[in-house]
């Protein structure tokens, strides 16, 4: 017996196919396995891109930043004045602001990486089920013709049902677009 999300197949929804529910836990198992795989450095740069991405951020930098100005400039009796030019407070606010592009850079590289597998993985299951359907569309005309229902006639099923060749679509998208940016250059 199959196990599914919830248990058992009994608890399944009405409306999903097993099919479905086993696609759905595959992917959750595959995001937990490369979130285990990650290096502790991604991890590390991760939890900072996540920590300066929320409101917590925004807030202990109000507060702190806040607090210095107001200490700086004078406004806290009996607190002495650290930085009254503010000179190190721009340094520092600099220096911050490089490590925490650096952290969001390599976060973004990583998820870059990630969505470029994705996006593979989608083209390689978009290619198998034109290449299933291509060949469905030729069976339904096979069996059309041996109960003698005429196709002939029937160019648009002829056209589909020919196999797509990825290489020459893609070489016939860039043609189109590489027209289209000349076009624009004319005008």
């Amino acid at each position: 017996m199959e196990k599914t999300l919830s248990g058992s197949p009994q608890h399944r929804p009405k409306y999903m196919a097993g099919v479905v529910e086993r696609n759905i836990r595959a992917l959750i198992d595959h995001r937990e396995e490369e979130e285990r795989a990650k290096s502790t450095q991604n991890r590390i740069a991760d939890a900072i891109t996540r920590f300066t991405g929320s409101m917590t951020f925004v807030y202990v930098h109000v507060i702190v930043f806040g607090l210095w100005i107001v200490v700086n400039l004078g406004w806290v009796p009996g607190v002495p004045q650290f930085d009254e030019t503010f000179v190190v407070l721009a340094m520092v606010a600099s220096v911050e602001a490089i490590f925490l592009s650096t952290f969001v850079l390599i976060s973004q590289n990583r998820m870059a990486a990630l969505a470029d597998k994705r996006a593979d993985l989608d083209l390689q299951v978009s290619l198998l089920a034109e290449h299933e359907v291509t060949r469905l569309l030729t069976l339904v005309r096979d069996i059309a013709q041996k109960v003698g229902v005429d196709t002939s006639g029937d160019a648009e099923l002829h056209e589909l049902a020919k196999d797509v060749q990825p290489e020459k679509v893609l070489e016939k998208m860039e043609q189109t677009e590489r027209s289209a940016e000349a076009a624009k250059r004319r005008t």
